[in-house]
């Protein structure tokens, strides 16, 4: 079975802050999942490396960037749209 994006994103996600991807819902911050600057960075690595795409260098700034860190759930939206990008 191929895992979705949001499942794949979910799965980084939890890693990052030791946890089951069970235990993380989309509504949930980084910031409620204790992810500090250190595991976002390994968490973007990740993301990278688990889709073949480039996180914009500034994703870390939400008001300069269109990759939006700010839930879980904007997060797999990013990623779904970084990958539609990709395609086109």
């Amino acid at each position: 079975m191929i895992e979705s994006v949001k499942d794949r994103v979910v799965r980084i996600v939890a890693e990052q802050a030791l946890l089951a991807p069970s235990d993380v819902s989309l509504d949930q911050t980084l910031e409620d999942l204790s992810i500090d600057s250190m595991a976002l960075v390994e968490a973007i690595f990740a993301i990278e490396e688990e889709f073949d795409i480039t996180v914009p260098f500034n994703a870390n700034e939400p008001d300069k960037s269109e990759f939006d860190i700010s839930s879980v759930a904007t997060i797999v939206a990013a990623v779904e749209a970084l990958i539609a990008e990709q395609k086109d």
